[in-house]
């Protein structure tokens, strides 16, 4: 009789257990759906990112570019030296590399995306659609930050207008 009753409270345990466990499971599946409902796809290709380009000045300090209308040659000069120096290793200035050509950016990207990305490529990649699609596209190699001022990046900037 004593073993009959300890077969019976191991039996009752495991019952509690199961009925316990598969509730939670319950639970759990309906927490992860609605998970899935509440978060926001990531556009699928880069062609969807950019539908937006003109209005995204990307993530960084950079909020407001005022460009004049005519290209300032001395800052241009100073922003090719740049560019020289810090970025030619990963960008051509006019063919696809190990990241994309600058010649013609003005085109596809704001001035303020422009210099948020050379500023803060990593939270970029992070954060912005298009330069996570770009990432993939490049086969997953991050812009390096090059830790350039500002004023550095703004000279980078004048120097990719002369690429247009």
């Amino acid at each position: 009789m004593k073993l009959h009753k300890s077969t019976y409270l191991i039996l009752i345990a495991l019952f509690l257990a199961t009925s316990c466990g598969s509730s939670s499971k319950e639970n759990d599946s309906v927490s992860e759906t609605s998970e899935k409902v509440s978060v926001k796809k990531e556009p699928i290709t880069l062609e969807e990112a950019e539908k937006d380009w003109k209005t995204n000045k990307g993530i960084g300090p950079v909020k407001n570019v005022e460009l004049s209308a005519e290209i300032n040659q001395e800052m241009a000069q100073k922003g090719k030296a740049i560019y020289e120096a810090k970025c030619t290793a990963c960008h051509k200035a006019e063919k696809q590399f190990i990241g994309p050509a600058p010649k013609g950016i003005l085109k596809r990207r704001t001035p303020e995306w422009i210099m948020n990305m050379i500023l803060n490529p990593e939270g970029m990649v992070a954060e912005d659609p298009i330069a996570k699609q770009l990432l993939i596209k490049f086969n997953g190699s991050p812009m390096a930050n090059q830790n350039l001022t500002e004023d550095e990046a703004r000279k980078v900037l004048e120097y990719f207008r002369t690429l247009n």
